[in-house]
C-alpha cells in the first residue's frame, strides 16, 4: 500500500513539475501581436473595383447536369474586354467553358498554375445589392462571386496584365487556370488537368482558392493571419437505410426504420465513431496561433507536448471548428421515409457527409460507420468518395515561396498553416503536382465568410491591390 502511495505521490509530483515548466515557459515566450492593417491605395483600389464589379455583373452561376458552355463564353468574352494584354500574348485554350492560359517563360522546369473558379452558387433571398448588380458602395464590392472566388480570378489576370505592360518576361512557365464547375463538382478541373498531362506538365507549385487574409481566424486570437492552406480533407456521401415490412401507422411496430435511423444518428452523435488526433499540419498551426492568443491558449497551445492528451478529449466537445480539424466529421444532410402520412415506411434513408481526416481515412471512416450501423440493423452504401489528400510539407520550397511572397507584399502579416475542410479544385492538381497551396490573398472577416454561399457576399476594395501584388510577387520570385 505504500509502495502505491509512494508512486502516486511520484506522478503527481512529476505531473506538477511539468506543468510548472510549462508555466515558466509561456511567461518566457511572452505574447506576440498581430498588427498588420492593410493600406490604402485609393487609384488602384478604385481601377481594381470597375474591373471586378463588371467581372460579377456577368452571371455565371453553374449547374449540375447543364450545357452552360454559352454563359461562360459571355464571360470569356468580358475578360478579354478587362485584361487585353493576357489575351494578346498568352496561349488561351477553352475546354466546354474551363479556361487555361499558357505564358511561356525562360524555363519550363518548375511550372506555376495560378486558379480559381469562374462559376458561382444561386444567390436567393432577399440581398441589400442586387446579386450581379456588381454595385460599388461603402469601400465594398457587392454581389454573388465577388468574394468567392472573381476577386482572385480578377487579381491574377491583373497581375499578369501589369507584368506585361513592363516588358516581364517569367523565369519559369506561368498558367492561368479557371474551371466553370468548382461549386458543383463538376469535371470541369478535370478537364484543364488533362490537358496539362497531355502536354507532359507537372506543375512545381498550384495556388488555388482556400485559405485566405483572416481576422481573429480562432476565438481569443486577435489580428490578421495569412492562413495558408496545406492540407485538404477527403470527402464522401454514404447512404444509410433501414426497412421493414411496411404497414399500416394505426398499429405501428417497434424499432420502425425510422426509429432505427433516429437511434443511429443519436448515437453517431453522442459517441462519434470517428478518432480524434492531432495530425502534424494542425499542430504546426496551433504552434503558430499560440503566441498571439490569451495567457490560457498560449500555455495550452503552445505547450502540446503537454497537453495533446486533453486538448484531444476536450476540443471536439467544445467547438465543432476544432472537431473539424482533428477527426472525420458526420454531417446527417437528407433524409427520407414514407409517401404517405399514416403509412410505415418500407424503407427509410438518412444521407451522412463525411470529411475525411489523413489519420482516419476514407476506408477506415467508412467501415467507423457501418460498424455502428450494423448495431442499428442500418445499411450503408458509398454514393461517391474520395480520400483526405497528402499535405504540402511546410518545410518545402513551394510552401517558403508563398510565404515569401506573403511577407514581401504584407509586411508584419504573419503566416500560418492552414487545414482545409472544406474543398477545392486544387485537389484534382495533386494527380501531377506535390505543393497544391489553397491560399486567396484577400481579407476575409466574419462578415465575408457569412456572405459567400449566403446573403450580401462583398469583398472590401482595399483587398484588392495586395492581391494583385502577392500574383506578381510569386510569379516573380518562381525560379
Amino acid at each position: 500500500m505504500r509502495t502505491l502511495l509512494w508512486i502516486v505521490l511520484c506522478l503527481l509530483g512529476l505531473l506538477i513539475l511539468l506543468v510548472l515548466a510549462a508555466l515558466v515557459r509561456t511567461v518566457l515566450a511572452g505574447l506576440k501581436r498581430s498588427d498588420w492593417t492593410p493600406k490604402r491605395e485609393p487609384e488602384r483600389e478604385a481601377l481594381y473595383s470597375q474591373k471586378l464589379s463588371r467581372m460579377v455583373r456577368c452571371e455565371t452561376v453553374s449547374r449540375p447536369g447543364e450545357d452552360q458552355r454559352e454563359k461562360f463564353l459571355a464571360f470569356h468574352a468580358r475578360l478579354e474586354a478587362l485584361f487585353p494584354l493576357v489575351h494578346g500574348t498568352l496561349e488561351k485554350t477553352e475546354i466546354d467553358g474551363n479556361l487555361l492560359f499558357f505564358w511561356k517563360g525562360k524555363s519550363s522546369e518548375r511550372p506555376v498554375v495560378l486558379m480559381s473558379h469562374q462559376d458561382v452558387v444561386p444567390a436567393e433571398g432577399e440581398w441589400l445589392h442586387g446579386p450581379f448588380s456588381g454595385d460599388i458602395e461603402d469601400g465594398r464590392i457587392w454581389g454573388r462571386g465577388s468574394a468567392d472566388t472573381k476577386c482572385s480570378v480578377m487579381a491574377f489576370f491583373q497581375a499578369v496584365e501589369e507584368l506585361l505592360a513592363e516588358g516581364f518576361v517569367p523565369e519559369q512557365d506561368v498558367y492561368l487556370s479557371s474551371s466553370c464547375t468548382e461549386e458543383t463538382g463538376g469535371d470541369g478541373c478535370p478537364k484543364l488537368v488533362a490537358e496539362l498531362k497531355r502536354r507532359g506538365v507537372k506543375p512545381y507549385l498550384v495556388c488555388d482558392e482556400g485559405g485566405a487574409i483572416v481576422r481573429e481566424p480562432i476565438g481569443g486570437v486577435r489580428g490578421h493571419f495569412a492562413m495558408i492552406g496545406v492540407l485538404e480533407k477527403g470527402q464522401g456521401n454514404l447512404l444509410l437505410s433501414a426497412r421493414s415490412g411496411g404497414g399500416h401507422s394505426s398499429y405501428p411496430p417497434k424499432n420502425s426504420p425510422i426509429a432505427r435511423l433516429a437511434a443511429f444518428v443519436r448515437d453517431a452523435e453522442k459517441h462519434s465513431p470517428m478518432r480524434s488526433a492531432f495530425e502534424p499540419e494542425v499542430e504546426a498551426m496551433f504552434r503558430t496561433l499560440a503566441p498571439y492568443g490569451p495567457f490560457a491558449y498560449r500555455l495550452l497551445f503552445g505547450n502540446l507536448w503537454l497537453f495533446r492528451p486533453l486538448l484531444k478529449v476536450l476540443l471536439p466537445a467544445v467547438s465543432p471548428q476544432a472537431a473539424a480539424l482533428l477527426r472525420t466529421t458526420m454531417a446527417f444532410t437528407m433524409q427520407s421515409g414514407s409517401d404517405a402520412a399514416n403509412v410505415m415506411p418500407q424503407k427509410a434513408t438518412v444521407t451522412v457527409n463525411l470529411r475525411y481526416i489523413p489519420h482516419q481515412g476514407m476506408e477506415a471512416s467508412n467501415e467507423a460507420v457501418r460498424a455502428m450501423a450494423k448495431k442499428h440493423g442500418v445499411e450503408v452504401d458509398v454514393l461517391n468518395a474520395y480520400d483526405a489528400l497528402p499535405p504540402v510539407s511546410i518545410h518545402s520550397d513551394a510552401y517558403r515561396l508563398v510565404v515569401s511572397a506573403v511577407e514581401e507584399v504584407f509586411p508584419g502579416l504573419p503566416p500560418c498553416p492552414y487545414v482545409m475542410t472544406g474543398g477545392t479544385d486544387a485537389r484534382f492538381y495533386q494527380e501531377i503536382c506535390d505543393a497544391c497551396i489553397r491560399f486567396s490573398p484577400v481579407v476575409y472577416g466574419p462578415d465575408q465568410m457569412k456572405g459567400m454561399h449566403g446573403l450580401n457576399e462583398y469583398i472590401d476594395t482595399f483587398s484588392l491591390p495586395g492581391a494583385v501584388d502577392f500574383y506578381k510577387a510569386v510569379i516573380r520570385r518562381s525560379r
